[in-house]
């Protein structure tokens, strides 16, 4: 019988430890289609717990787990996505033996395309579909320097973006342990840098919120500048966090792309 330190555990490195980097939570029928998450600024892959959950066995879920967090909460941290993209890759790229999709929130849709960019200049095929949520089209960018603020000024950034708990807020030591990692991650995002020239062989699905404030609709559209197959932008309501609330018509829309035959 599963016990909560059991199911505790489970959320946090997964039943099936792929790597360092990469996490399993529930077991897949042999020879499905194959889904990698990236989490967002600050976010771990427990994040994705629920949609694992909800789309194995008919789809195998892998999730990311970047360092300095949960149970790699001791190693150094990563401050710039090419980095952390070269290191992520190398844990990747033995999982493409069937097809595979990625599915990148916020920051994580920055990695997630850059890892898909690897496998072009690697020589290898090109991922099914990269699924972007919540975030503006790479060579999209505004001034932000969330990660030059103060601890104060990190806090007003989540609370605007409405995706942390204020119980989380207000507990001063859990706050104490995420902000070097925020500010971390803000960091590697807002100093990346993409041409308009730049692009992945990979069709592309852009999820986005109609009111995130990080998100314009010309910003999602924009994803189409960095693709050489199709671009598409589907709104949900909501803001950065809108999957959380909409997490059902989101799987829906990823199980339909990952379902439909080749060229649809």
């Amino acid at each position: 019988m599963t016990t909560q330190q059991d199911l505790a555990r489970t959320q946090t490195t997964g039943d099936l430890l792929e790597s360092d980097w990469i996490r399993r939570y529930h077991p897949a029928v042999a020879d499905a289609p194959r889904l990698i998450c990236f989490p967002h600024a600050g976010g771990s892959a427990s994040f994705y717990f629920p949609v694992a959950k909800e789309l194995t066995p008919a789809i195998d879920v892998l999730v990311v787990q970047y360092p300095g967090r949960q149970e790699r909460r001791r190693e150094p941290l990563i401050d710039n996505v090419p980095e952390l993209a070269d290191r992520v890759f190398e844990a990747v790229r033995h999982h493409a033996d069937r097809p595979l999709y990625l599915f990148g929130h916020s920051m994580g849709a920055t990695v997630a395309f850059e890892i898909a960019r690897r496998f072009r200049d690697a020589g290898l095929p090109a991922p099914a579909r990269l699924f972007a949520s919540a975030r503006r089209a790479p060579s999209r960018t505004r001034p932000d320097r969330v990660h030059t603020r103060d601890d104060e000024g990190v806090i007003r950034e989540l609370r605007k973006l409405s995706g942390t708990d204020d119980r989380v807020l207000g507990n001063e030591e859990i706050m104490r342990l995420a902000l070097p990692v925020l500010r971390n991650d803000y960091k590697a995002v807002e100093t990346y840098r993409a041409d308009r020239g730049v692009r992945i062989d990979s069709p592309v699905t852009v999820l986005t919120g109609d009111s995130d404030p990080n998100t314009t609709l010309d910003e999602a559209r924009a994803w189409a500048e960095h693709t050489t197959a199709d671009c598409e932008v589907q709104v949900f309501p909501g803001g950065h966090f809108y999957l959380v609330d909409r997490q059902r018509e989101v799987l829906d829309a990823i199980t339909a792309r990952i379902s439909a035959p080749a060229g649809m």
